[in-house]
């Protein structure tokens, strides 16, 4: 645990007792501050009350009296569509508001480091895409290399449940845009932006509070390297905002796809074959083919981006490399679950959106497709472009029926329920196909979350292969 500094002595309110309320809750004790916890669930309520904290109705009037701040959870709106009202009495009564992020990043940092060789660092993770699995995909890489380093925040565990930094740590943190936007602290050393796609825009008023709120990790925060994915024009603008001149190495760019060029620091892939470039010339590269763990465009983008912030904290390409093919790839992305008479079944469960399920149809040549659930805005059409590599779509969730009229030009079998698909899909595949789950939709029809999903999935590829 982290223990928060700063408050001592005083009180300090928590809104949302999930899992980083708790954690912030328990790390703010451990400072000496007292927590005032609340959470607009009853059961949440009971929950914190049985490890020990008492909850306070931060609604009543005066709740804020005395107190030095009010810490709050990522899943509550403090600005769009509308403020919580627990977040407009902060306003009114001058406390400030902060999440569990702005409370590490002033915290980690403690007199023990006095008596370390090796300063810890921060690499923090964000965008659109991608993010977890470059947050895993660095965290793997040093672990490998013999580096100690700890991995949490969005994946993992909450930021201030970690333990204190050892000597010449690396702590790796994946950071949504609900932690970004809010933090008044955000200082790593290095700063990573996969890339930018619209998503939350109810969330951030749009799309350009959605870039804004992800762009506070490099402005606020100033980071000693800045890995910047420059294959929309959001990446470029930021890269050419952070650099002070065309050879500037402080930035990184790295892109899935183009070939980079010029005198500064850069990491690209084409044709599956990662090169790096400083200086105006190549000095590593690495072919990403045979990678399972990595496979398509965008898993190509993902290793280009922890390639070169693991280079940033001065690892060589060859261990890096080695690293990189011992990468399992993380549950729910991509993620090979068998492999049965030729054919590969793939949990992608994580793409509920139509960005992320096109990634990861061009990632493969002949696909059986599980597609469908809670429909989102555009539906299911607007991946047809993507869907040439689409042998036979299977649809699944209570909308199965909307979303298969939706894939004109498609071979498309209701299915309703994830059994049915899985089992109709292997008894069509041939030899060289792919079982690919790619929901482009949420879960929420069907399962809690993406991950009961994905299980789903796994559970009835080990059925029907017995």
């Amino acid at each position: 645990m982290i223990p928060v500094q700063g408050y001592a002595g005083r009180k300090v309110a928590v809104l949302g007792l999930g899992r980083s309320g708790r954690a912030t809750a328990a790390a703010l004790a451990a400072g000496g501050a007292q927590a005032l916890v609340w959470d607009d669930s009853a059961v949440a309520r009971e929950s914190a009350q049985a490890d020990g904290f008492d909850p306070v109705d931060l609604t009543k009037a005066g709740a804020f009296d005395d107190v030095a701040a009010l810490i709050v959870s990522p899943g509550i709106s403090h600005l769009y569509p509308s403020a919580h009202p627990v977040i407009k009495a902060a306003w009114a009564a001058g406390v400030p508001v902060d999440n569990d992020i702005g409370l590490f990043f002033r915290s980690f940092a403690t007199q023990d480091w006095d008596n370390f060789e090796t300063t810890p660092r921060v690499v923090a993770v964000t965008g659109s895409n991608g993010k977890s699995t470059t947050a895993a995909l660095i965290h793997h890489i040093l672990v490998e290399n013999g580096k100690p380093a700890q991995l949490a925040g969005n994946i993992g565990r909450g930021v201030l449940d970690i333990e204190p930094a050892h000597d010449g740590e690396v702590v790796v943190l994946e950071l949504s845009s609900y932690q970004t936007d809010l933090a008044r602290s955000l200082t790593p050393d290095v700063a990573v932006w996969t890339n930018l796609t619209p998503d939350h825009l109810d969330r951030h008023g749009g799309m350009g509070g959605y870039f804004a709120a992800k762009r506070r990790l490099f402005a606020e925060g100033g980071p000693d390297r800045a890995v910047i994915g420059v294959d929309e024009d959001e990446g470029r603008y930021l890269a050419n905002q952070l650099i002070e001149g065309a050879g500037d190495d402080r930035v990184i760019r790295v892109s899935s796809g183009q070939k980079l060029t010029g005198p500064g620091w850069s990491v690209f892939v084409r044709k599956g074959f990662l090169a790096e470039h400083r200086k105006g010339r190549q000095v590593g590269a690495i072919d990403l083919r045979g990678i399972t763990g990595l496979p398509g465009a965008h898993n190509h983008q993902n290793a280009c981006a922890a390639y070169a912030a693991c280079r940033s904290l001065g690892l060589g390409p060859r261990g890096i490399e080695a690293a990189l093919r011992s990468f399992g790839g993380l549950p729910h992305r991509s993620q090979v679950i068998a492999t049965h008479a030729g054919v590969q079944y793939v949990n992608d469960s994580k793409a509920t959106n139509v960005d992320s399920a096109a990634k990861a149809l061009q990632a493969f040549a002949k696909i059986r497709w599980i597609c469908g659930g809670l429909q989102k805005e555009g539906g299911l059409a607007a991946l047809l472009p993507f869907a040439d590599h689409v042998v036979k779509a299977y649809v699944i969730g209570r909308e199965a029926e909307d979303f298969a009229r939706q894939l004109q030009g498609l071979e498309a079998e209701v299915c309703t329920t994830m059994d049915v698909a899985v089992a109709r899909a292997k008894a069509d595949a041939q030899d060289g196909d792919v079982v690919l789950l790619a929901p482009a939709a949420a879960s929420f029809d069907q399962y809690d979350n993406f991950e009961k999903r994905g299980e789903d999935f796994a559970a009835q590829v080990k059925a029907v292969l017995g």
